[in-house]
């Protein structure tokens, strides 16, 4: 079963939501797409075996071919290609690697090489493999280190996939094929306002859900009124919690640290395999 931990914005807790999560299940996986900021690792301290260069490809111009016809500028809607002083220039930055303007040239001038956008790291941490994607700086998009992350997992694998803040393009390449997702809701109006934005997300690919409220002080019921409003399950509830609080500083994992911590991802694992299950059957009677 793959979960995807999702939250509106960072700071909710979402990797701690996920890292506790996957640590819980035996011999799990656990896939960091946080990939401008990952740092399960961080917390689940896997030791890494390998690193591999994520390549995309970009446009290769031979000017000595090229007419100036501007058909390929004109293709590009992402504004990577233009015309200054009678030559096309690129800027790699902003090319999306759809391979267009190489296919609609007329003279044949454009051909396609590699540029790396980042790597992934491979490790261990006891039983558990853990996988990080890591964008370099600078970078439009990391579409495709998230869709390397994913390629090949074995559905029969308990994968835990920490996904990236918001409801961008990534956000939406990293839920793909994701049997069930957890929203992190932080139980403030700005928390709250964000998560919406990805619960209609979640909504529109069509995977069965449930909330997260965390760092959760009596009182603060906004979260679990948009949850109640919404028809949202809850899945469990994270007090605000000092202690919490120290281990995250210090990058330590909450579940390893006592079993009153590990207990409550364990009801959060089980909670979400009874809503799947209920959600699933229900799929089948419609």
């Amino acid at each position: 079963m793959r979960i995807g931990v999702l939250s509106g914005k960072g700071g909710t807790g979402k990797t701690f939501v996920a890292t506790n999560l996957s640590y819980v299940q035996k011999d799990a996986l656990f896939i960091d797409c946080d990939i401008e900021e990952p740092n399960g690792n961080i917390f689940l301290k896997g030791k890494i075996f390998k690193e591999e260069p994520v390549n995309v490809l970009i446009p290769e111009i031979d000017h000595d071919l090229c007419t100036g016809c501007r058909k390929c500028v004109e293709f590009c809607e992402f504004n990577a290609l233009a015309y200054i002083k009678d030559k096309v220039k690129l800027f790699p930055e902003l090319c999306h690697s759809c391979g267009g303007c190489s296919l609609l040239c007329p003279e044949g001038a454009i051909k396609e090489t590699e540029r790396e956008i980042g790597n992934i790291e491979y490790g261990m941490a006891g039983t558990h493999e853990v996988r990080t994607g890591i964008l370099n700086t600078g970078e439009a998009t990391g579409v495709p280190i998230i869709s390397k992350l994913l390629d090949g997992i074995n559905r029969e694998e308990s994968v835990t996939v920490d996904c990236p803040p918001g409801s961008s393009c990534v956000v939406m390449e990293s839920i793909k094929g994701s049997d069930f997702c957890v929203l992190v809701i932080e139980p403030t109006i700005f928390g709250v306002q964000n998560i919406s934005i990805v619960f209609e997300l979640v909504k529109l690919f069509d995977i069965p859900y449930g909330a997260v409220i965390n760092k959760y002080i009596p009182g603060q019921e906004i979260a679990h009124r948009f949850c109640e409003e919404n028809h949202i399950p809850v899945l469990g509830v994270f007090d605000f919690d000092g202690k919490i609080a120290e281990l995250n500083s210090i990058g330590a994992l909450a579940s390893s640290y006592n079993d009153k911590y590990k207990r409550q991802f364990e009801l959060l694992l089980d909670k979400i395999m009874e809503v799947h299950a209920h959600e699933t059957a229900a799929n089948i009677k419609r």
